[in-house]
């Protein structure tokens, strides 16, 4: 099984670009992830970091162009693919990419704001209902109308 996950930031923008296939024009976005790593115990307290390539086709091409920025927080899901060509140097280069299948957002426009995060964030706007106002004890209010009964637990 070749599957990945990664939280991170992207480090600059995604360098998106089009390439024509016999469907038409499908984008290709590529961009770069640091993620944290896991500090040890015996470290220095000292932050560090991978930088990961990812590639993103097709409709999430077309996303991380139009949502993604420079210092946005995303989770991405997809496989690794390794490759190779010869530079005009005539040397072998190896690459691995990460292809994404899925990508979101891993925090809220709010904490993007807080962290330097782009404004072009805010238009991204995922439709999600407002929650009800919720009892003292900190859990919603069932609404009126739904039975108890018809609840998947007592």
């Amino acid at each position: 099984m070749n599957k990945v996950i990664l939280m991170g930031r992207l480090t600059r923008e995604p360098d998106v670009r089009y390439s024509q296939n016999a469907e038409g024009s499908m984008a290709v976005a590529r961009y770069t992830l640091a993620v944290d790593r896991r500090r040890g115990r015996n470290s220095d307290n000292e932050q560090s970091a991978d930088f990961i390539s990812c590639v993103a086709f097709g409709r999430s091409g077309e996303f991380a162009e139009k949502y993604l920025h420079q210092g946005t927080k995303i989770v991405v899901t997809g496989r690794i693919q390794t490759g190779s060509y010869t530079n005009k140097d005539g040397q072998r280069v190896y690459t691995t990419d990460v292809v994404v299948e899925e990508q979101e957002f891993a925090e809220s426009k709010s904490a993007a704001a807080g962290n330097g995060g782009d404004s072009n964030y805010a238009a991204y706007t995922p439709s999600r209902p407002e929650p009800s106002q919720a009892a003292g004890d900190g859990f919603m209010a069932i609404p009126d109308g739904v039975d108890d009964e018809g609840l998947p637990f007592n």
